[in-house]
């Protein structure tokens, strides 16, 4: 895996660009994927930083109780907006049935 920081961002952009349409997972544990077990900060940073990038779907990475942490940085409510747009129920910011579309990138992907 990287070690510098622009790289371990690509890391996380590549596998939040594997996350399926209509599935979420969380900050913790793409960190965990890519063996930063307490990485879910740096992860955000990498969320944080890829806004200007379309091809990455921030959107889909949320913290471990489903809650959309990151909706500030996505600006307005495009963050539940582009959830809803793929099937997602979304109440009071927290992402209604999480576990059933938690997606874990270490069960999933190895």
């Amino acid at each position: 895996m990287a070690t510098d920081k622009s790289s371990i961002f690509e890391d996380v952009y590549a596998v939040v660009r594997l996350i399926p349409q209509g599935r979420v997972t969380s900050y913790g544990a793409i960190a965990q994927f890519l063996g930063k077990k307490s990485g879910a900060r740096l992860v955000g940073w990498a969320m944080n930083a890829s806004h200007a990038d379309p091809s990455i779907p921030a959107h889909r990475v949320v913290n471990s109780s489903g809650i959309l942490t990151g909706k500030g940085f996505l600006g307005g409510n495009l963050m539940q907006e582009l959830l809803e747009a793929e099937g997602l129920v979304i109440k009071n910011d927290k992402i209604v049935d999480f576990k059933k579309h938690l997606w874990i990138p270490s069960e999933e992907l190895l």
